[in-house]
């Protein structure tokens, strides 16, 4: 038989059978489609020299009026701005201690003879296990320098009157009280989990679940920090998901600490406890499921009482503009309130195509700016959806993608079912229980809403599924990313995971941190099974004509300077029947620019293809085939066009 080009389907299906899938995709990780053809995805490089500490959750991104591109980062422990190459720390300072304060900083420290731990002995502190805190002025205790106490330290062992500090050298005597009276504690702001995390004691069981007075037996989730950012001119507004709203002040040597949007000059009637916030496309700074507002309280810092389907929003001046820190309403301001009716609580909120859409747990509803005094209208469009967490949202040509509990969904004016051929791939195998740090971002270079989520054997993120928005394709794959944002303000699309930031798209290998070698990634797509009319007959396959492109592979190491041959992977499987176990096909040799039959190198299951490989003689028998392409080499880019091979009946079984 003449030479038989191998055609499959664009995207991967996985919520069919391998045999019902033929001519398609059926398995892959780190690849994606363009123009309907698999290729490897782009590689990714460390940007920043210094790490930051927990895990990032939030990133933002936005360039200053002076040219600086700035990107900042909310993790569990911390929130930092990084710029160029380096992460600076911007925590916000809960509380100041000296010798004057109440608690009173004077002669807390005692140390134990040849011990790291000293105690700090601060009655009333409000610190969490895990919180830091910053000395100041103290003098030596018990052999310990002042040097090795007048820094940061992060908080262990903790009670409600002392905690411990580790010091980088031992005590040499045991001091029960002293470091002097002029030491000044500064604690940054409590800490969070970085995933959703088990939680016992008193309040977190269920009404009358253990005996009166007692914690309970029963334990709940407790949630994951969350941060949600923006900006306002050259600086950037965000808040810890439940609590305050948080403002910093940019300069150029980002030396400045958050403060509470409460403390600055002119703030008055500020939510204290806020679910996310946003700015409208109006200037309207958005608080959503927050504190209410009380006209009788005058108090710029007033508290009132949390409503998880409230909305507020600060003032914006006619002559001014933007006021994010003027929330209370008057007849001369725009400043103003509205509640949602359906759901339980509030859970995500965006912007998009001059209207701001709103997620409770089974409504979207949307925001428009009137301009009158009403301020904005608040429409309706589905209460009958649900969405999976609050960072589940992506958007791309003014069209709304989302991650519900069972299925995606599309908003582009109206609510729509997204299919997908991986629906059940997807949500037969996830943890639920950290939904809340699911995520999605996008990459428009390559026309794709990117889900990323923790499998069911996982607790953090792990997984990746891919809608190529463009060609109505899916992917997937494996991949630790804790944040991301597409390539706006930076050059490529950047991302978080364990302490560093990451240029995605970059190069064709896993960059690693402070200038170690990078890591070749592993990319790998297989083919669905492919049979002869319907499986009656047996196909023999004996030679096939790779199809593979290396144009944007490196040529040379760009550690050593050797040069490199970019090399794929072929593998020809067989079967018999739709559940029997794959056969892997011998392959007898490759002619390299030649026509030769290297017949005598020892037979193997799969064939080396770089782009001098003209042919793979192979002997492969069975009632199916299926075909696969990987690469784990450094330096290699390819991209799978239409193979062709040699294939004719062999017989039929009676």
């Amino acid at each position: 038989m003449p030479l038989q080009k191998l055609v499959f389907q664009p995207g991967i299906n996985k919520d069919k059978t391998n045999y019902s899938q033929e001519g398609g995709w059926y398995d892959g990780d780190k690849i994606r489609f363009r123009q309907g053809f698999p290729e490897k995805i782009g590689g990714w490089e460390v940007q920043n020299f210094n790490q930051y500490l927990g895990e990032g959750r939030s990133l933002f991104s936005y360039n200053t009026l002076t040219g600086d591109r700035v990107f900042g980062i909310g993790t569990n422990l911390k929130m930092y701005v990084f710029a160029g190459t380096t992460v600076y720390d911007i925590t916000p300072i809960r509380a100041t201690y000296t010798t004057g304060t109440s608690p009173s900083t004077d002669n807390c420290f005692a140390t134990t003879d040849g011990s790291t731990t000293v105690v700090v002995n601060l009655t009333g502190h409000n610190a969490v296990n895990g919180d830091f805190v910053t000395f100041s002025g103290a003098n030596a205790v018990g052999g310990v320098t002042a040097a090795n106490l007048n820094k940061e330290f992060q908080i262990t062992f903790i009670n409600a009157n002392s905690f411990s500090i580790t010091v980088s050298t031992a005590a040499t005597s045991t001091v029960a009280a002293g470091g002097g009276t002029s030491i000044v504690a500064a604690f940054q702001w409590n800490t969070g989990f970085s995933i959703a995390t088990l939680g016992y004691g008193w309040g977190t069981g269920a009404w009358s679940s253990s005996t009166w007075g007692s914690g309970s037996t029963i334990p709940i989730y407790l949630n994951p920090r969350l941060i949600y950012q923006d900006k306002f001119n050259n600086d950037l507004i965000f808040n810890v998901s439940g609590a305050d709203i948080y403002y910093w002040v940019y300069n150029n040597a980002f030396s400045n600490r958050a403060v509470k949007l409460s403390s600055i000059a002119g703030a008055i009637a500020v939510p204290k406890q806020v679910n996310l916030t946003l700015f409208a496309p109006s200037g309207h700074l958005f608080a959503m499921g927050c504190t209410n507002y009380d006209a009788a309280a005058a108090a710029p810092d007033y508290e009132g009482t949390y409503d998880p389907l409230l909305i507020r929003w600060a003032d914006v001046s006619a002559n001014i503009g933007p006021e994010p820190e003027v929330w209370q309403p008057t007849a001369t301001n725009s400043a103003g309130f509205l509640r949602i009716k359906s759901g339980s609580e509030i859970v995500a909120a965006t912007n998009t195509r001059q209207e701001t859409l709103v997620w409770t747990d089974y409504s979207l509803s949307s925001l428009q700016f009137l301009g009158t005094a009403e301020v904005f209208s608040l429409q309706e469009l589905s209460n009958s959806i649900s969405i999976m967490g609050p960072k589940v949202i992506g958007e791309a040509n003014n069209v709304v993608y989302w991650m519900g509990n069972d299925k995606f969904y599309a908003y582009s004016g109206r609510v729509d079912t997204l299919p997908s051929t991986l629906k059940r791939y997807v949500f037969d195998n996830i943890n639920r229980e950290q939904s809340q740090i699911f995520f999605a971002g996008t990459n428009r270079e390559f026309n794709e809403v990117i889900w990323f989520y923790v499998s069911s054997t996982s607790n953090d993120i792990d997984r990746y599924v891919i809608y190529n928005y463009q060609e109505q394709i899916w992917y997937f794959g494996n991949l630790d990313r804790t944040a991301w944002i597409d390539a706006t303000v930076a050059d490529h699309s950047t991302a978080l995971y364990n302490g560093w930031v990451y240029s995605h798209e970059k190069g064709n290998d896993d960059g690693q941190p402070l200038g170690a070698p990078p890591l070749p990634i592993s990319a790998f797509i297989q083919s669905a099974d492919v049979d002869l009319t319907d499986g009656n007959q047996f196909i023999l396959t004996k030679r096939i004509i790779p199809d593979v492109d290396f144009t944007d592979s490196d040529l040379n190491n760009s550690v050593t300077g050797v040069p490199l041959d970019p090399q794929v992977i072929m593998t020809v499987g067989v079967r018999n029947f739709p559940g029997a176990a794959i056969a892997y096909t011998d392959v007898e040799g490759s002619s390299l620019a030649r026509d030769v039959d290297t017949a005598t190198d020892p037979a193997t299951s799969t064939a080396v293809i770089d782009q001098y490989t003209n042919q793979v003689f192979v002997r492969a028998r069975g009632r199916q085939m299926s075909f696969k392409i990987e690469s784990d080499g450094i330096g290699v880019q390819w991209q799978l066009g239409s193979p062709r091979v040699d294939l004719k009946p062999s017989g039929r079984r009676g």
